[in-house]
Formats: C-alpha cells, sequence, structure tokens
C-alpha cells in the first residue's frame, strides 16, 4: 500500500517538475562588478494570486536587517525592535504610506503592503535608519548576494524580467522571456 501511495504521488508530481523552468540573473554595473541587494522579479504573463505570507523586518544595532526586503503584493511585514531603544518607524511612499508609533518589542499588528512599489523606511528618531522594502505583483522574485547573481524557479511560461536596486535613478529595460525547463534562461542586467 505504502509502495502504491509513492508511486501516484511521484506521478501526480511529474508533470510540476516537467514544467518547472530556471531564470538565471545577473545583476552587474559598468566595471562588470555585481551588484548586491538588487531585486530580480519574473512578471508571468498571467497575474498571479496576492500573497498571504508574512516578512520580517527587524530593527539592530539601529539598522534595519534586511537592507532590501523583497515581498509580494499582499504580505503582512512585521516590524519588531531588537533593540534596547526606542524605535519610530515610518514610511511616506505611495506605495504604502505609514508611521508606527515610538516601541520597544514588537508592534501588535502587522503592517499590509497590498500595492507594488518601492517603500523607503525610516526611523524618526535615528535619521541614519533607513531600508527598502520592495513590492512585486509576482511570487517569482528573489535578492542578489554579492555577486549579483539571482536562481528564480519558475513554471514553464511567458515572463517579463524586471530588476530594481538601491541607488537605481531609473528603471533598466525589463527583458522579455520565454522560460522553458530545457532552455538555457539566462538574463544579464547591465546597470548604472
Amino acid at each position: 500500500m505504502r509502495h502504491r501511495l509513492l508511486t501516484l504521488i511521484l506521478f501526480l508530481a511529474l508533470p510540476a517538475i516537467a514544467n518547472a523552468a530556471t531564470i538565471v540573473a545577473t545583476v552587474r554595473d559598468s566595471r562588470g562588478i555585481g551588484v548586491p541587494d538588487a531585486v530580480v522579479y519574473a512578471v508571468p504573463e498571467r497575474t498571479a494570486s496576492p500573497s498571504r505570507k508574512t516578512a520580517i523586518m527587524d530593527q539592530r544595532n539601529r539598522m534595519f536587517v534586511p537592507h532590501v526586503l523583497p515581498i509580494q503584493t499582499g504580505t503582512s511585514v512585521r516590524f519588531p525592535n531588537s533593540d534596547d531603544i526606542r524605535h519610530q518607524v515610518y514610511s511616506f511612499s505611495p506605495a504604502k504610506p505609514f508611521q508606527l508609533p515610538l516601541y520597544k518589542g514588537t508592534p501588535a499588528n502587522p503592517v499590509v503592503f497590498d500595492q507594488a512599489g518601492v517603500v523607503t523606511l525610516g526611523c524618526n528618531i535615528h535619521d541614519r535608519m533607513s531600508a527598502y522594502i520592495v513590492i512585486v505583483d509576482t511570487p517569482h522574485f528573489e535578492k542578489s548576494g554579492a555577486d549579483g547573481r539571482v536562481t528564480l524557479n519558475v513554471p514553464s511560461g511567458k515572463y517579463t524580467v524586471r530588476v530594481w536596486y538601491p541607488s537605481m535613478r531609473s528603471e533598466p529595460a525589463p527583458i522579455p522571456m520565454t522560460a522553458g525547463a530545457s532552455d538555457r534562461n539566462e538574463v544579464v542586467f547591465t546597470v548604472r
């Protein structure tokens, strides 16, 4: 019985595995050096459902951690304060203006980010504290490491691949692509 159940599970999973694709993106500057903390996201041809996930933007050593937090539209973000001092988190960004009153610990209610865009965070008490929440209308996103590389696992299909990074002055041209399981799905963004 157990063998049949395992065979059935594998049989049902095969179409999903066969339809899976990988997009490898590299974000580099004009000197060819990888750009860290760049958010690469693949927007599918068909609209994705909003997220019901929760993410964390912590405050440690008078800094937001992480400095860049990519999330899908509809994600709730908690803002714990792990410092032994109070912070007052705010954003005036059009995608989500909000303000959390001066606090220690973790506020009771998370903030729901229901509109795509970039939210710049600050602290009214500590002017040097800043961070970004990048809200995208797709579940296919990742933040680049120090080498500027990102790997996205996506269902096979048509996508528009985009990038955002902290010092961006203008958005690099999006790259349309059809990602297939057997194709070499690589994109390179050279940013200024």
